[in-house]
């Protein structure tokens, strides 16, 4: 049901966005009633970032309008998108923390006489304010010595004083503990009934059903759909997130125990405390292993303890059945790992190095620079795995910061193969990359399962998981919830273990 334009605080018509070729808003529609919860909700690249940005003037749209109680509006920045009534508060508290709560909450707009500070009536002010929070603290003390959860009313409380007719949610709740976000929402469920509008970034589905009235979701640039939270199931919210359609062919067939190749790596009790929750995971040769679940589900959180980038504080690793050290990835590599990681532009390729320096940096640090590859060698192994994954350059020496987006994911994919990995880690490889080199790199995961390698692969697209994985295991919460083989590694299965958290399955051995 569409919103009247009378019970809208807040609209945006038609939205359109576009970066270079990319287009990052196609004539999105949204729309914010007074007095409700709205949240927001799609993967990376969603356009949820974009479509913030515009509704609180860090971004000016190519096309469409927004308008704030029924008139058009165009902000040039976010102030004065704040001082129209929009506010924002980030996952990271956007505050001066070695300056007191009363500071924060007043500062540009402190009380002042004779061109002096007020500080007594600021403080007091901050005290009666926080107070209609249900927060009763030391408003002389910095900001610093008080919880993130407290930070993050201070936050709230200084963007309504300052706006008080739209306010940004975004990621409030990602770093607080589970009574934390139980204060927030009190704060939140406060601030609906006083008639704010509210919107709600989170990636944490059972808190959107608790405290949001409505739903919008946005995939690839797009408005799938608006919903009211009564009406919708997870399910529901997960499959239009995620999307349905099997592009590829359908999933090589699951292997039994006794058909699985030898168990290459094997993480016993692996974990971090607030990123991932322990778990046991076997990778064997020849096999694909996926992982599915939602953007801040611990998919890339558990790709990294693997190989070492962040250090687990409990369990262990097992390579070929001999206990090793992965806390690093100078180890990880050493072990036979290789891992291309989500973000390819900052932690991936090295722009201004050359195709051929990018290739060969791995096995480089691998056989140590005393052990220098001399330039014919290099020219060699670049021009091999060049043609084996077909990278379209003009030549090798030119900078990896010019190729496409998806022969950059094949240089990064070109250098771990180089040190001849017998297990490899790739995070979202398709990411970003267009019809044909996304079809490519499918086609090279199932080559390389075919050879022999160890493969655990993330992506947030459930045809492509089910296109090349023999198991799939499914985060939620940042805890492994399911493992799924066979006829279950499909869509639809993988759809319910993502929204119904079921009851953890023992992985495989």
């Amino acid at each position: 049901m569409e919103t009247d334009s009378a019970t809208a605080v807040l609209q945006a018509r038609g939205i359109v966005k576009i970066f270079g070729q990319h287009r990052a808003l196609d004539t999105v529609d949204f729309d914010l009633r007074t007095g409700e919860v709205h949240a927001l909700l799609g993967e990376n690249g969603a356009g949820k970032s974009t479509l913030i940005k515009i509704l609180t003037g860090a971004y000016q749209p190519d096309g469409g309008e927004v308008l704030l109680q029924g008139t058009p509006v165009s902000f040039r920045d976010p102030l004065q998108a704040q001082g129209y009534g929009i506010g924002t508060v980030y996952q990271e508290v956007n505050l001066l923390p070695n300056r007191s709560v009363a500071e924060n909450l007043f500062l540009g707009h402190q009380p002042t006489r004779w061109g002096l500070i007020r500080r007594r009536e600021i403080d007091e002010r901050a005290a009666a304010l926080l107070a209609t929070y249900g927060l009763e603290i030391d408003v002389r003390a910095e900001l610093s010595e008080y919880s993130v959860a407290v930070q993050q009313i201070v936050a709230i409380a200084r963007a309504v004083e300052l706006s008080g007719k739209v306010l940004v949610l975004d990621e409030p709740t990602a770093s607080l503990d589970r009574n934390e976000v139980d204060r927030l929402f009190e704060v939140v469920e406060r601030l609906k009934s006083r008639g704010l509008g509210i919107i709600f970034i989170t990636h944490f589905l059972d808190q959107v059903f608790r405290l949001s009235d409505r739903v919008t979701i946005l995939r690839n640039g797009r408005k799938i759909g608006t919903q009211p939270l009564a009406q919708v199931s997870t399910t529901d919210v997960v499959r239009m997130m995620l999307g349905k359609d099997v592009a590829f062919d359908h999933h090589p067939t699951g292997l039994s125990g006794a058909e699985r190749g030898i168990p290459r790596v094997t993480f016993k009790g692996m974990g971090k405390a607030g990123r991932v929750a322990p778990f046991d995971l076997t990778l064997h040769e020849g096999e694909v292993v996926g992982v599915a679940g939602l953007l801040g589900s611990g998919r890339t959180e558990m790709a990294r303890l693997m190989f070492g980038v962040d250090a687990a504080d409990q369990g262990s690793v097992e390579i070929n059945g001999r206990a090793v050290a992965v806390k690093t990835p100078a180890q990880a590599v050493a072990a036979g790992f290789g891992f291309c990681p989500e973000d390819r532009k900052l932690d991936g390729i090295f722009g201004d190095l050359s195709v051929r320096e990018n290739i060969i940096i791995a096995l480089q640090a691998k056989l140590g620079w005393f052990r220098a590859l001399n330039r014919d060698e290099q020219i060699e192994l670049a021009g091999r795995y060049a043609e084996a994954l077909d990278i379209r350059a003009a030549n090798h020496d030119m900078p990896v910061k010019l190729l496409s987006g998806g022969n950059q994911q094949k240089v990064i994919l070109a250098r771990w193969l180089a040190i001849d990995p017998s297990v490899l880690i790739l995070d979202e490889p398709t990411r970003g990359i267009d019809v044909g080199a996304h079809a490519e790199i499918v086609r090279t995961i199932n080559r390389l399962r075919e050879e022999g390698l160890a493969l655990l692969v993330i992506s947030s697209e459930l045809d492509e998981v089910v296109a090349y994985s023999n198991r799939v295991v499914v985060m939620r919460d940042r805890e492994m919830v399911a493992e799924l083989t066979g006829d279950d590694v499909a869509p639809d299965v993988i759809v319910r273990a993502i929204a119904d958290h079921p009851t953890r399955q023992e992985p495989s051995a």
